[in-house]
């Protein structure tokens, strides 16, 4: 039982810490513990480590924290991909020494030891496509094939130059700091990849997302039927019920069968949490880069937008306070206006919100339909440009 106890401890911690950490900036959870865990996390776990370092160790400790988090936030590195491959690895190999001795079974065939080779592989494969592949890297030499890939929607982007590298920026692109380039398409950064997500290579992204989720999701059901195989080997059912007495009900009998699973297969029953959890994450961020191919939008787009909303809702609130002033001065507005409820105002700023994501969507001159939208990340646009620009020299 205590081990049964620690699990749920463990899966309820593990859970909160993730929606803490992933949504604890959502308005809904303002002013809660949630936003006060992902404070934390983010930002006041590192600020009071600092200040224990500057402490002990006084500035020359502070210098190495700063130089330490420069090459790990601000420099390309291979950290992250280090661990992503430990990960993976590691699970691999606890589910082949802890249950490939059940395979075959009752459920699951011989064929399953080398589907899991290859699904891994090809997972493998996918994140060193994503990694290595070029994101889009605009030159002095192809910026006008992006140039004209992109036009400019003169909301969000306009034509300027970038200050680093000195030509013409195309629309949709952004000089990333930390690989020091201008990226077509830019997305973002991702420290797991050691690489930006860009024009070239969302498709791998994409696909990447997508393999591992089904890959975490293939392991937990053939980790469950391996379980399901054993229960079945050693007639636990028929032992509780003909034995024991117990009720031949699932209520009855699912709690004895969970203890003695969790008694002999503890080993398999955390990787299959482990791998439940890394799968509903993935299906989080799988939907939401889905969404953003699916209406022709990045990242980095998402958060210009938010930010031209911001800017677009400060000027409308300036206009109305100028207009009421107006109406104050000249007598025209007697009436005193009610204020109104926190509740009435919040439910306010979230219509206003929503028309204002009506306008964007409306406006967003790169959404084209989701089938023109798809066949863009596909086949990126700068590709085809090039492949129409050498059949026409061609022909």
């Amino acid at each position: 039982m205590a081990v049964q106890w620690l699990l749920v401890c463990h899966g309820l911690v593990t859970l909160l810490v993730v929606i803490s950490f992933l949504c604890g900036q959502w308005p809904i959870f303002q002013g809660t513990f949630i936003e006060r865990i992902h404070f934390f996390l983010t930002f006041g776990a590192y600020d009071h480590f600092r200040r224990i370092v500057r402490r002990v160790f006084g500035s020359r400790g502070i210098d190495a924290v700063l130089s330490v988090e420069y090459y790990c936030c601000d420099r390309p590195n291979p950290i992250l991909q280090i661990i992503y491959l430990a990960i993976v690895g590691g699970t691999y190999y606890l589910v082949v020494n802890s249950s490939f001795s059940y395979i075959p079974g009752y459920y699951l065939s011989e064929v399953h030891r080398y589907t899991s080779s290859l699904a891994v592989g090809v997972g493998i494969i996918l994140f060193l496509l994503t990694s290595f592949s070029d994101p889009g890297t605009v030159n002095a030499e192809n910026v006008s094939q992006y140039l004209s890939a992109y036009p400019y929607d003169n909301i969000i982007f306009s034509e300027k130059e970038c200050s680093t590298c000195k030509i013409l920026k195309p629309a949709r692109s952004k000089h990333c700091s930390i690989c020091d380039r201008c990226v077509a398409r830019f997305d973002h950064h991702c420290g797991w990849m050691n690489n930006c997500i860009g024009e070239r290579n969302t498709r791998f992204f994409m696909a990447f997302l997508l393999w591992h989720f089904l890959l975490c999701v293939y392991g937990t059901v053939a980790l469950g039927l391996v379980l399901a195989g054993q229960v079945k080997e050693f007639k636990v059912i028929y032992i509780l019920t003909v034995y024991y007495g117990i009720e031949n009900s699932f209520r009855t009998l699912a709690p004895h069968v969970v203890q003695w699973l969790l008694g002999s297969y503890n080993t398999q029953i955390l990787l299959m949490v482990f791998l439940a959890i890394v799968s509903l994450l993935l299906a989080g961020f799988f939907g939401y880069h889905a969404n953003l191919c699916l209406t022709n939008t990045t990242t980095n787009e998402t958060f210009k937008w938010a930010d031209y909303l911001r800017w677009h809702k400060k000027v409308q609130e300036a206009k109305r306070s100028s207009q009421e002033l107006k109406a104050s001065i000249s007598g025209l507005n007697n009436e005193r206006i009610r204020p109104e409820s926190k509740w009435k105002s919040l439910c306010g700023r979230s219509r206003l919100e929503e028309k204002e994501i009506v306008k964007v969507n409306a406006v967003n001159a790169y959404n084209k339909g989701w089938l023109h939208n798809l066949n863009e990340i596909a086949f990126p646009l700068s590709a085809r440009s090039s492949f129409s620009q050498a059949k026409s020299k061609s022909g």
